[in-house]
């Protein structure tokens, strides 16, 4: 495992054992962060623009974060990264979260290793034989099925480092594929980038973006930049919102006298869903629900529900999605629950339903008489991808505040078991 996981990981331990805190719950680790920041409750919660009653809750454990603006919020008051609010990378739980976990030092490795246009065999990898093209390109198609419809970090953690050397070595002796070479360095990419994002990897991500920018650059293509800005917003947003905001609008702007090509209305439409989310988690509800209409009116003028571009099916049925997403993100569990009935998951892949059925399913336990039905919908999100589901911190805040509501017997054994794959509490 990375140097930077152990060293992450223990220190956390040991601050947890220093403060006398439950290190394990993002509330305690708040109340932790805060005192050593010899700040008050008021203070804090003044710097993050929250109330103190909301605060004190989330520190107590009465009440779980539940949007991207009240957790990035509470951490830039603290001056911290998320990461250290929500307690990532967290311990893996069962075999594949551990693999998942162990491919990450290969990943990290490789974006420190490889660099456009060097071949790899002449400085860091003497020994490297690259493989025909079409066995290249049979791993690139292998990596996007892994990175866009199952969501296996593990299966990508063991692929994606040596695919980026045989990548870059083909770069420099295949000159005749070198377009499709790029896609591939992109897609190799864009793997580090979700992978080291989603288990909670600082600074890795943000490597992984801006390579793909640079191989987009190299490529020339508006289209592609597109998707380097939308990317980055993915991978980094969470770090300015403002700035993800800004580029994804500077970036829809390039492409918007160029609306004829399929790819370029799809990769526009992906840019306005992001910049929909840059301003939902500034709880900007007037910007979000501005850029939500550009992308569902972009929708309306494919021939098709579910766009192929670069894998992010944009189209109606995705629009539907983000825009049930958005909701539970502002904090309107009804107008989300409303929403997702005229969605139609089922036309895309695992990995896109399963984010799906994550949201409805916190929208349907944030009222109690359809909370039950709200477990089993994450449990239905679980089996669809379950990697996905064990590293998204909203499910992993929406069960743990369940098991305090509930203690030990409500909702069965059931959800104790998610608790314990999610990491939440022990089984028992």
């Amino acid at each position: 495992m990375s140097s930077v996981l152990v060293c992450t990981a223990s220190a956390g331990q040991d601050r947890g054992r220093e403060g006398g805190v439950e290190e394990t719950t993002l509330g305690g680790r708040l109340r932790l962060i805060r005192s050593w920041h010899q700040l008050s409750l008021r203070e804090a919660a003044g710097l993050a623009g929250l109330s103190v009653l909301s605060w004190g809750q989330v520190e107590r454990g009465d009440k779980p974060v539940a949007s991207r603006h009240m957790l990035e919020a509470m951490a830039r008051a603290l001056r911290v990264h998320p990461t250290e609010l929500t307690g990532q990378p967290w311990a893996p739980q069962d075999v594949v979260s551990s693999e998942a976990h162990a491919g990450l030092w290969g990943i990290e490795i490789a974006l420190e290793r490889y660099e456009l246009g060097v071949d790899p065999a002449d400085l860091t990898d003497p020994g490297l034989i690259v493989s025909a093209w079409p066995e290249i390109a049979a791993d690139v198609e292998r990596l996007e099925k892994l990175l866009h419809y199952s969501a296996d970090y593990a299966a990508q953690g063991e692929l994606t480092p040596a695919l980026l050397g045989q990548l870059h070595g083909a770069y420099v002796r295949m000159p005749e594929y070198r377009r499709e070479i790029l896609l591939g360095l992109i897609s190799a990419y864009s793997s580090a980038a979700t992978v080291t994002k989603c288990l909670g990897v600082r600074g890795l991500p943000t490597l992984a973006a801006r390579a793909v920018a640079q191989c987009a650059q190299a490529l020339g293509d508006p289209v592609w930049l597109g998707y380097a800005a939308w990317l980055r917003g993915a991978a980094t947003g969470l770090l300015d919102r403002v700035a993800q905001y800004r580029r994804c609008v500077a970036a829809a702007e390039t492409l918007t006298s160029q609306l004829d090509s399929s790819d370029a209305l799809q990769a526009c439409g992906m840019l306005h869903l992001s910049a929909a989310l840059a301003a939902a988690a500034q709880a900007d509800h007037d910007t979000t629900a501005t850029h939500l209409d550009e992308a569902s009116a972009l929708a309306a003028r494919m021939d098709t529900e579910v766009g192929t571009w670069a894998n992010l099916w944009f189209g109606p049925a995705n629009v539907g999605i983000w825009r049930t997403s958005l909701a539970v993100e502002l904090g309107e569990p009804g107008r989300a629950i409303e929403a997702a009935k005229v969605v139609h998951p089922e036309l895309l892949p695992n990995s896109r339903q399963a984010q799906f059925w994550a949201d409805i399913g916190r929208a349907l336990i944030a009222t109690k008489k359809t909370r039950d039905k709200g477990v089993r919908v994450l449990l239905h999100a679980e089996q669809l991808a379950p990697q996905l589901i064990y590293h998204d911190v909203f499910a992993r805040e929406t069960i743990a505040d369940l098991l305090r509501q509930a203690r030990r017997d409500a909702g069965g054994r059931e959800l104790r078991g998610l608790a314990w794959r999610l990491g939440v509490t022990p089984l028992g």
